[in-house]
């Protein structure tokens, strides 16, 4: 069982992160979630989810209480949480979406909630991190941003969906980035693969 950290933010995009939460739940994964405050703002804004990023009802993520029993919810000012500390163990984390504000208190070591100081312990210990970010037009403090966090070992998965498998639905859509999100984690996932024509 993969022992995998989800932090979600105030970008655009959650629908990502709804089906990134789904995937690793099928896949039977331990899921450690934290949501920032303007995440459940954005949550609310894209779909009918409304959530307290203090202390949020996960049963409005999940319905299965198998999964349940497998998510453990962190708040984001709990700077003492069990992910803000290199002797947690897990297989990777994952900021979805990941708004430019906590792409550049990342990169200049701010770490002034729980995702910024988790994603700092990634850094320093060498673990996975895969920042996917979603904001149009970039600025050069966003790009710089994405050059230092890569150089510090992060991965920057901007949250573009390919479409050569003419995908029908937003989901088909939304799951060409989450599979690509899941492929960097090794978790198997049943993808549309580019084939040669």
């Amino acid at each position: 069982m993969k022992n995998i950290i989800v932090a979600m933010t105030g970008a655009s995009g959650a629908l990502y992160a709804l089906r990134l939460l789904h995937k690793l739940a099928v896949a039977e994964c331990s899921i450690h979630l934290t949501l920032s405050e303007p995440a459940c703002v954005s949550l609310a804004a894209e779909t009918d989810i409304k959530l307290n990023a203090h202390s949020p009802d996960t049963s409005k993520l999940f319905n299965d209480p198998n999964v349940l029993s497998r998510v453990t919810i962190h708040n984001p000012r709990d700077i003492g949480a069990s992910i803000a500390s290199g002797s947690n163990r897990h297989d990777g984390m994952v900021i979805v979406p990941c708004s430019m504000g906590t792409l550049g208190r990342i990169a200049h070591g701010t770490s002034d909630d729980l995702i910024a100081r988790a994603a700092d312990v990634c850094l320093k210990e060498r673990r996975k991190l895969l920042m996917v970010t979603r904001e149009m037009p970039l600025t050069l403090i966003h790009l710089k941003n994405m050059t230092q966090v890569t150089e510090a070992g992060a991965i920057v998965m901007h949250a573009c969906p390919h479409f050569y498998h003419r995908p029908q639905t937003v989901e088909e859509v939304v799951d060409t980035v989450v599979d690509r999100i899941l492929d960097h984690l090794d978790i198997e996932t049943k993808t549309q693969r580019w084939k040669s024509p």
